[in-house]
């Protein structure tokens, strides 16, 4: 049992609607690139319509469209430089195992050389030398068709339905959300401290193929992290830690009464929120020491320690309005997000306090960096009693 096990491809499964899809998209891709090829050049009855190696390429491009060896170029050059060697051994040696050896492990030299690697172009190259006289009668011919034909067809067929079925074909990483131009949308990416530039110089040591885009490796990473501190924070939410009746400002506030509203409430942060209730930006004690202008100064005593007992003592040289200084690039978290995501975005931003928003960017409350402290310090203690 054991050895049949060791058989086996460790490969997680995909669910039955990704099975379908991929089915069913053969089933189209082929027949699309049959009945095209039967309009465009007739259905003759010396060569076949669609060459074997074909069925390869569609499950490829249909089951795993993500995979590097199943992109555009792979298909297209790996297929027609694998039909040129092939045909040039066949005239060279005629149709002999040498011939087939020579012209299958040449092709497979000249694609990984050229980045088009695909694996069922190895079968084109046996064709182009063992396929028999209909085959050899065609020459550097068989390049353009079947070869040719047949890989552009079925490739016009997988970009569509992959596109139609939701999956982007030819396969790019997804690119980072654009901005918003006062709140900044928090992506669930988690750092790990591993670059794409990592992943493939750990590649380039193994020295072999790896049928895995590094960017999707990345990714699949940064997802398995996001899962591992989820789980350790027991799925603890920003919703279930954050301070609900928060104190705010607007950005046309005077920077007197937020310092004063700062004094009042015993907090270093306010969030910035608009007439309409949606977070505009947040200001931090920091942007009031480092940005704000404090009037006029005696030249020996305008350091920060001066400006420091300023803010505990009096706020009369303070000038200008909340605007002037918050910080208007905030990120913004939901209340569904997990404490794992709200320490990662704290550790990439800098920032100890986060505001808390609806989908319509509207306040909701404030999570702050003592806060996610308790609440990793009680899941914590949970574990133990647990475990006790």
């Amino acid at each position: 049992m054991n050895f049949l096990a060791r058989l086996l491809p460790n490969m997680v499964p995909v669910s039955p609607v990704e099975r379908l899809r991929a089915a069913v998209g053969a089933f189209v891709g082929i027949l699309s690139t049959a009945g095209v090829t039967a309009l465009a050049l007739g259905q003759g009855q010396e060569l076949p319509l669609l060459m074997a190696p074909i069925g390869a390429s569609a499950v490829l491009l249909f089951a795993v469209p993500a995979s590097p060896l199943a992109q555009p170029w792979s298909i297209l050059a790996g297929n027609c430089v694998a039909a040129l060697v092939g045909v040039s051994c066949a005239l060279a040696l005629g149709p002999t195992p040498l011939a087939a050896a020579l012209a299958v492990s040449i092709s497979i030299g000249l694609m990984l050389t050229f980045k088009c690697l695909h694996p069922p172009s190895g079968a084109v190259a046996l064709t182009a030398v063992i396929g028999g006289p209909a085959i050899a009668e065609l020459g550097y011919a068989f390049v353009v068709w079947p070869v040719g034909i047949n890989s552009v067809l079925l490739l016009a067929a997988a970009v569509a339905f992959n596109r139609l079925t939701g999956k982007p074909y030819p396969h790019r990483p997804v690119p980072a959300p654009a901005a918003d131009a006062k709140v900044i949308p928090f992506a669930p990416k988690v750092s790990l401290g591993i670059s794409v530039e990592d992943l493939k110089s750990a590649i380039r040591e193994r020295d072999e193929v790896v049928s895995v885009d590094p960017a999707d490796l990345e990714e699949m990473l940064e997802r398995a992290a996001l899962l591992a501190f989820s789980r350790r924070s027991a799925g603890i939410t920003a919703g279930t830690v954050m301070t609900r009746d928060v104190v705010s400002v607007q950005p046309g506030t005077s920077l007197r009464v937020a310092l004063r509203t700062m004094r009042s409430h015993d907090v270093k942060a306010l969030p910035v929120v608009d007439m309409s209730g949606q977070v505009a930006g947040i200001l931090t004690q920091t942007d009031i020491l480092e940005k704000a202008e404090w009037g006029p100064m005696i030249h020996a005593s305008s350091g920060l320690g001066w400006r420091l007992r300023s803010m505990s003592n009096s706020d009369k040289p303070l000038r200008g309005k909340v605007r002037d200084v918050m910080t208007s690039q905030v990120a913004t978290v939901t209340e569904a997000m997990p404490i794992a995501l709200v320490i990662r975005l704290m550790l990439d931003s800098g920032h100890h306090h986060l505001p808390v928003a609806a989908d319509d960017h509207t306040l909701k409350g404030m999570v702050t960096q003592s806060d996610l402290i308790a609440a990793l310090f009680g899941a914590g203690m949970d574990d133990l009693a647990r475990i006790a």
